[in-house]
């Protein structure tokens, strides 16, 4: 068993998360997910992670009111699983302050557009589909970023570029970019784990 140990944030559904499950058993990740954190109880991502006994926690508004006591929660239970990588697959809370403090250059978010564009408060998902296809671009795609304090801000690690079709729409662009991104996802973290990417490289 690998020590390379992944700690995954997600809000919702959890597709990223199980396709990065799926690679660490099939050994595409050199690593093992060992924490997965929902704000949301009744994630699919939780019941995801259940299945396949992974130490999952809710932790949210509800057990932590106060944002500061759920920093600290949060920050702790990554460390108290040894995590090294922190991989945000659809989390739709910021970090707090200890967290990015802690795991400072070590967290990553996926984003489905080309950042800078449709990023920011507010921009995820369908919203960010429904706002390209407004502003008829031509091009969108998925970016890959190391976390800061400021949503979808941080050095971008790797961008793919996707064309929209005449006819598109938000719903079947969304089901495009979401049949690549896994495999981006899964690439990416796997270069990280080899050291094919150094995230401190971005800060030179």
């Amino acid at each position: 068993m690998t020590n390379f140990k992944l700690g995954i944030l997600a809000s919702n559904h959890g597709s990223n998360l199980q396709a990065i499950i799926d690679a660490c058993d099939s050994g595409i990740i050199q690593a093992e997910v060992s924490i997965v954190i929902s704000n949301n109880s009744k994630s699919m991502a939780l019941k995801r992670s259940n299945k396949k006994n992974i130490p999952s926690f809710h932790i949210s508004n509800h057990t932590h009111p106060d944002p500061h006591l759920q920093d600290i929660a949060i920050n702790k239970t990554l460390k108290d699983h040894n995590v090294n990588l922190v991989i945000l697959a659809g989390y739709m809370k910021k970090l707090g302050p200890l967290v990015l403090k802690h795991y400072k250059r070590k967290i990553i978010n996926i984003h489905p557009s080309l950042l800078p564009k449709y990023g920011g408060k507010g921009m995820y998902g369908m919203l960010v589909h429904r706002e390209v296809i407004k502003s008829k671009e031509k091009i969108t795609g998925i970016s890959i970023h190391i976390v800061e304090e400021e949503y979808d801000s941080g050095p971008i690690i790797d961008q793919i570029k996707i064309p929209i079709d005449k006819n598109e729409n938000a719903e079947s662009l969304s089901k495009k970019i979401s049949q690549i991104e896994h495999d981006f996802y899964v690439k990416t973290i796997g270069e990280i784990i080899t050291g094919q990417i150094d995230l401190n490289s971005y800060y030179n």
